[in-house]
């Protein structure tokens, strides 16, 4: 007791008494401060702020890769979870069908004279009214049929129509947003532990600091100590989050990183946010229909509507009305119209929502069966490439806050 009596009243007599017993509270509040200012670079500005882009400024690390994120997170977790065409059955393609045929039916009557005004409309306005419902009938009587053999016939070849990491790079890319919000939502008791637990580092760190200083108080030091802390506890509570990949019991303790081990609560809420913002119906079908092998789906379209213009009375009025090769770019004009019709329906939130359910359930029980290798891969990408500039960071950070405690508390 006599000895550390002795010991205290030796740092008591020490003119720089107050700053030596501050430097493990400093090293605390300044480690929570550049980890809470590292996490929000990670993701934030959305877009670059600065000059001379990307010298002179700075882009939050997730929206300036959101492509390759993105690219990453579909080819590490999505493919792994399924085909599209896999995707699409969950949605019960039948179900997607009935819905455009509910919708186009009451209004398909105006959908024909527009398309048909549209090709030619003295042709349609001089044509017998009596004819013009033979029409309508025809059409309202094949759009069920055509429509479920197109929905089917799309699904069977959606492989060949559609790339989803293209899809889903292209819709991250547009909307940065969306991929922050998904990384945070995600990752956030994983970001909150690490802001959290950067405190109690630094104070365990800020006392081996205050320990090193007792023996080598060289001035250079604090600085050079406070860096090596910065550093270090960026590292420690990246590492805690990821590692280990497999539980480790030692004793009574099991040990695994603190993402891995919610892998059932993010699995949730990952399939809540892929199922109802990604890869929705609407989603699917615009690229489908849209996309870069849209002359593809339009062929298939185009075969699926010959019942619908191959009526042989209608199909000789129009041939000696508008001739044999107006006739056929008629049928184009209609492939080109059915791929509109049938997007209004499909980009309706409610019916989307409905559909997402769906895939939502067997999308997370998929993901709860994934190795916690696989798991991480979910995460992961958000750091794993730049997480040099958050180690730097730390280092620069505590390197400015050792010379500042240096030049208040022991000049």
């Amino acid at each position: 007791m006599d000895v550390v009596i002795a010991f205290w009243e030796t740092i008591r007599a020490r003119p720089d008494f107050w700053g030596f017993i501050c430097i493990p509270i400093v090293a605390a509040v300044v480690t929570w401060a550049h980890v809470w200012m590292a996490l929000q670079m990670v993701f934030y500005p959305l877009e670059f702020v600065g000059f001379f882009k990307p010298w002179l400024g700075w882009q939050g690390i997730v929206p300036s890769k959101a492509r390759k994120m993105s690219g990453i997170v579909v080819d590490q977790v999505i493919n792994k979870l399924g085909s599209v065409s896999d995707f699409l059955r969950l949605m019960e393609p039948a179900s997607i069908g009935r819905h455009v045929i509910r919708s186009i039916d009451p209004r398909i009557e105006e959908y024909v004279d527009q398309v048909m005004s549209e090709h030619n409309e003295v042709f349609w306005e001089n044509l017998p009214n009596m004819i013009k419902q033979r029409v309508y009938a025809h059409a309202r009587k094949q759009l069920p049929n055509m429509l479920d053999g197109l929905v089917n016939e799309l699904i069977e070849r959606i492989e060949d129509l559609i790339d989803v990491r293209e899809m889903v790079c292209s819709q991250m890319e547009n909307d940065k947003s969306l991929i922050v919000r998904m990384f945070k939502e995600v990752g956030h008791a994983e970001f909150a532990f690490i802001v959290r637990i950067s405190f109690w580092i630094g104070l365990t760190f800020g006392f081996i600091q205050m320990v090193l200083w007792y023996f080598i108080p060289l001035h250079a030091m604090l600085p050079l100590y406070a860096a090596v802390l910065g550093l270090a506890t960026n590292w420690l509570a990246l590492t805690m989050v990821f590692r280990p990949v497999n539980p480790v019991k030692i004793g009574p303790f099991t040990f695994q990183g603190v993402f891995l081990r919610r892998q059932m609560e993010v699995s949730d809420k990952f399939a809540e946010l892929a199922s109802h913002e990604m890869l929705t119906v609407g989603h699917f079908m615009n690229e489908v229909f849209n996309g870069a092998r849209a002359d593809q789906t339009n062929r298939l379209i185009r075969k699926h509507l010959t019942p619908l213009v191959e009526d042989v009375g209608l199909r000789t009025a129009a041939q000696l009305s508008i001739g044999p090769k107006a006739y056929a770019e008629l049928k184009d004009t209609l492939a080109n119209h059915a791929s509109q019709l049938a997007m209004e329906p499909l980009q309706e939130n409610d019916f989307n929502k409905d559909r997402a359910a769906l895939l939502q359930m067997v999308f997370a029980q998929r993901m709860k069966m994934l190795t916690p290798s696989e798991f991480q891969s979910l995460l992961r990408p958000a750091f794993q490439e730049d997480e040099w500039i958050l180690l730097v960071l730390g280092a620069v950070t505590g390197l400015i806050a050792g010379w500042l405690q240096l030049i208040t508390g022991f000049a």
